[in-house]
């Protein structure tokens, strides 16, 4: 095996943190941004690419960095490394609400394709690199673009996703159709690909948008209840609207912005 061995325990329930255990020697690598907190004796790294194994010399992370960039991800990534003589703590934390789900490459056939933005941390060795969706459609309508990501390897690696995870394995030949933001994350066997929502009054005024995925079986899915973008319009939705002076009369906030304005 490549992969660092590495125990983890996560915590929380809504908002919840990763924290993995580290033998002597043992890395994780991590988003840049996302760690929580870190025992003594633990050496931090910002590095190119994802420092696997197959990312060796100068081109080959420069190749890994550029991967990176064109997925609209950080150029870096971050090592954490145990250079004490016992085990050792670091801990990495949900960026929104919702769940960190893990995940055992080796169990799940060595490759996990996910969406673009939710891989938060995994067992040095554990390649971070793109996938590209084989179908225009899927590119040009997909929600999370033409490229998504994919780990490989057989460690561990923690994904995150909003709301509530939902994991379902699909037999042969059944299908699954999803919002295209609530897809997080499936196996290399699930056929992916994008329907364009049937019926003029559907699209236009259904409030789902003009397509779905369609998910193909054989091979296991993860949906995300709440997608961050849904989140954000939500929030965005309810802040205080430039046209209207950032006023609402019958809230706190509204009070707030009041007394900023002298009123």
């Amino acid at each position: 095996m490549n992969n660092h061995e590495i125990d983890f325990k996560i915590y929380g329930d809504d908002m919840q943190f990763v924290e993995v255990e580290l033998d002597p020697g043992e890395t994780v690598v991590a988003e840049a941004g996302s760690l929580m907190m870190m025992e003594d004796h633990i050496h931090m790294e910002t590095i190119f690419g994802d420092g696997s194994s197959g990312s060796g010399g100068l081109m080959g992370k420069l190749l890994g960095a550029g991967k990176r960039m064109i997925t609209g991800e950080s150029l870096f990534m971050t090592t954490f490394t145990n250079q004490g003589s016992g085990k050792k703590h670091v801990s990495f934390a949900s960026p929104y609400p919702g769940k960190i789900v893990p995940m055992d490459l080796s169990e799940l056939g060595g490759k996990i394709i996910c969406q673009k933005d939710a891989f938060l941390a995994a067992a040095k060795g554990v390649s971070v690199g793109i996938e590209f969706q084989r179908k225009i459609g899927a590119g040009f309508f997909g929600g999370e673009g033409f490229i998504m990501q994919k780990l490989e390897g057989d460690g561990m690696a923690f994904v995150h996703a909003g709301g509530t995870i939902y994991q379902k394995t699909l037999v042969p030949g059944e299908v699954l159709r999803v919002d295209t933001g609530c897809l997080v994350a499936m196996t290399k066997e699930v056929d992916y690909n994008i329907e364009m929502v049937k019926g003029v009054k559907t699209a236009l005024f259904g409030g789902e948008g003009l397509f779905f995925a369609t998910l193909r079986g054989p091979g296991t899915v993860w949906i995300q209840s709440l997608p961050f973008s849904r989140l954000a319009s939500r929030v965005f939705a309810a802040a205080p609207q430039a046209g209207g002076n950032g006023k609402d009369e019958g809230s706190l906030l509204g009070g707030v912005f009041r007394m900023l304005d002298g009123d």
